[in-house]
């Protein structure tokens, strides 16, 4: 009987879903804040985590990232309010399975449960089939000149940047200028720098040998090796540990990467394409990343805009993913009704395409009819109204009253500039704690005492 971890502080919702879950042959354990939820990781072996991301002691992040240290096996689902979309996003890029929106469905829920379980460990390879790198052609403007730059730079050598927020594709554009190279008969490999610590990272991209560190009983292939003849494609390269930066530039420059406890180099032959949702040039200029990587990897650059900006391809990639939810669950929906294509339009897609794909998966589920309607989306879409803009800027929140006390006015102005800021590293909230001269948990603890959602 597979066994499932809830992590999860509401007492009655965590009784509704282990009842539920019961009912469908799952055994069931249940933890009430983060602490309590790793000392049952340690303790036991789970087949499925499934966990609130606002914990009354750790975020999920925090918490998913712990979880991974003590078995990076296990798959673990976010469940998220619609406000922490972002955040959700990062969380896939940070390597959970998927994530659910709450209030949850017992059907989407059980669906994710049973697709976690069906995957086996390292069943998703880092070289994964073509097939699951299918690239879906846009008809705005911006999706002709992405694709025209793909066409231009794919026969090329070049190192490129692919520079977009979480979730708009930054890897599918990778995949694609590897499959149209002359490379695209060897490995396309994958690694997201996120989720790299500065004792790991070096280890992942170029290997160690046997004995070079406690634990290390054999010699282990890195990344660059893997990607031999191939493309390696570097995810949130901002994230990169400086310390590893020289290493990388080093085996930019020289083509040659030194395993962790050698004394030999290694000749390789790989052409890089790294992705960023940071501006890379103010990085640099905030000493964050190195200048001279950055011209290293800078020989081309491909900026891919958010869906929100993509005016008409919102429908073409939601009726992509209707074809492949149809596929995944077996049914024949046959597409969207006026109301719901105009909802989607409407919609600004702050998790860009992972949350459409979601969205789309959600109501092909709920629908009991042959079109999507209004009635299986989202309420957030559904309401979503834009924000009044006044010259071109986002409306700011109206203060309702005038401050007249200094403890206020601080409180404001420490507000608007921990917003500014986040805004400034696209919400990764490492880079704006250090950029504020706090550590991370001040930082938390600012974030829930003016009620950001970030």
């Amino acid at each position: 009987m597979p066994k499932i971890l809830l992590i999860d502080d509401d007492p009655a919702f965590c009784l509704m879903l282990r009842a539920f879950l019961q009912r469908q042959q799952y055994e069931v354990e249940v933890a009430y804040t983060a602490t309590e939820g790793l000392q049952k990781v340690r303790d036991g072996n789970f087949d499925v985590i499934l966990t609130d991301f606002r914990l009354p002691d750790k975020d999920g992040l925090e918490l998913m990232m712990q979880v991974k240290v003590l078995n990076d096996k296990v798959p673990v689902i976010l469940m998220t309010h619609y406000a922490d979309i972002r955040t959700a996003v990062k969380a896939i890029k940070m390597g959970a399975f998927e994530y659910i929106t709450k209030p949850i469905n017992p059907d989407e829920t059980l669906l994710l449960i049973q697709n976690a379980l069906q995957k086996r460990p390292g069943e998703e390879a880092k070289t994964a089939p073509e097939s699951s790198a299918q690239f879906v052609h846009g008809q705005s403007k911006e999706a002709a000149q992405i694709d025209e730059f793909i066409a231009l730079v794919a026969p090329t050598n070049l190192s490129v940047i692919l520079e977009g927020e979480s979730g708009t594709g930054k890897e599918y554009v990778a995949r694609t200028i590897h499959q149209n190279s002359k490379r695209h008969k060897k490995p396309f490999v994958a690694i997201d720098c996120g989720t790299l610590s500065r004792e790991l990272a070096g280890s992942e991209l170029f290997g160690y040998v046997k004995g070079a560190f406690t634990g290390a009983e054999k010699d282990k292939q890195g990344q660059f090796e893997a990607a031999e003849g191939g493309t390696l494609f570097l995810d949130e390269i901002g994230n990169l540990p400086y310390e590893v930066q020289v290493k990388l530039l080093r085996a930019l420059q020289e083509r040659k990467v030194r395993k962790v406890g050698s004394t030999t180099d290694q000749d390789v032959d790989v052409r890089v394409i790294a992705a960023t949702n940071e501006d890379l040039v103010q990085a640099v200029s905030n000493g964050l990343f190195r200048e001279d990587l950055y011209h290293r990897l800078n020989e081309f650059k491909i900026n891919i805009p958010p869906l929100r900006d993509r005016n008409g391809d919102v429908v073409i990639f939601a009726r992509h993913f209707l074809g492949q939810a149809n596929e995944e669950m077996e049914k024949q929906v046959l597409g969207f009704d006026a109301a719901a294509e105009e909802a989607l339009l409407k919609y600004s897609w702050p998790g860009n395409l992972r949350e459409l794909k979601n969205v789309v998966k959600r109501a092909v589920l709920l629908t009991k009819s042959q079109y999507i309607t209004l009635q299986v989306l989202p309420s957030e879409v559904v309401t979503y109204t834009a924000a009044p803009t006044k010259e071109g800027q986002p409306a700011k929140p109206q203060l309702i009253g005038e401050e007249t006390d200094l403890k206020s006015i601080h409180e404001r102005n420490e507000r608007e500039m921990i917003l500014k800021m986040l805004e400034k590293v696209k919400y990764n909230k490492a880079k704006a704690a250090r950029l504020l001269n706090i550590d991370r948990k001040t930082l938390y603890n600012k974030l829930k005492l003016y009620n950001i959602e970030a």
